[in-house]
């Protein structure tokens, strides 16, 4: 049977926030819930196009998130920001780089410089571990890109005070850990059909969108689908949540896979 090309698969590996859910000692009732749709590893998604395999961030939880999805192999890595839950787990990639040579990794320049202290033996150019991986190093500015031919076009946020990527793939996008985004990158987005983008609890939250502020900005960039990830215990149980959701808004759950 002939594979079907230039079909994006996005698969979320991860949709919780830096703690995961349940939150370690916790007694919150979400972090007790035995549905398997409030477990919820740190945000990563899977993006599948052609043969060509694309993680964007590699947090903590990455080499499970590996194993659980199936994925043997790894084309780049794309990084929206520095934080710990969304570059803890690039020394896992270990695997990929023994079977495939250096993997491509694209990130903003200041991104790139904090990889660069926290894994040092990474980047080694001299003196080399000889277990360590080795990776391509690609510097992302706020342009579009290339990878394999898909274009990329990188959406610029603040996470608080710091600047932080979204990314667009054809008519999805992925917005994580924003706070505000200009009217001018929300340009950007007009058009997508499915946008996925952070909602972390019901309350107000200094770096993040809370419910009210990502269903604002889903309501501006009017995609035909939405859905909210780097979700913290404290916006409560999927299942009720989902059912106040607008009918094109949905929250989404650990290993749900999405066709474009």
């Amino acid at each position: 049977m002939a594979k079907n090309y230039h079909i994006l698969k996005i698969t979320f590996l991860g949709t919780g926030t830096s703690q995961g859910i349940p939150i370690i000692g916790s007694d919150h009732p979400v972090c007790k819930s035995s549905n398997p749709k409030d477990k919820r590893l740190r945000v990563s998604v899977l993006i599948e196009w052609n043969d060509f395999n694309y993680v964007i961030d590699c947090g903590p939880d990455f080499r499970y998130q590996m194993l659980r999805s199936g994925c043997t192999k790894i084309d780049a890595i794309i990084f929206t920001h520095e934080h710990s839950d969304h570059v803890m787990g690039l020394d896992d990639i270990r695997p990929f780089y023994f079977k495939q040579g250096d993997i491509s990794i694209f990130a903003h320049k200041r991104v790139l410089k904090s990889l660069k202290k926290r894994f040092d033996y990474i980047f080694a150019t001299k003196n080399r571990y000889p277990g360590a991986p080795s990776v391509h190093v690609n510097r992302i500015k706020n342009k579009p890109f290339k990878l394999n031919d898909l274009e990329v076009v990188p959406i610029k946020g603040k996470h608080a005070d710091l600047q932080v990527f979204g990314f667009r793939f054809l008519d999805f996008a992925y917005l994580t850990d924003m706070k505000t985004v200009s009217d001018k990158e929300i340009e950007k987005l007009k058009g997508v059909k499915i946008l996925v983008v952070n909602a972390l609890r019901t309350q107000p939250h200094h770096s993040h969108f809370n419910l009210e502020e990502a269903l604002g900005f889903i309501e501006q960039v009017k995609p035909e689908k939405a859905y909210l990830t780097h979700i913290s215990h404290l916006l409560g149980f999927h299942d009720e949540v989902e059912k106040t959701l607008p009918n094109h808004v949905f929250l989404a759950y650990d290993g749900l896979q999405l066709t474009l």
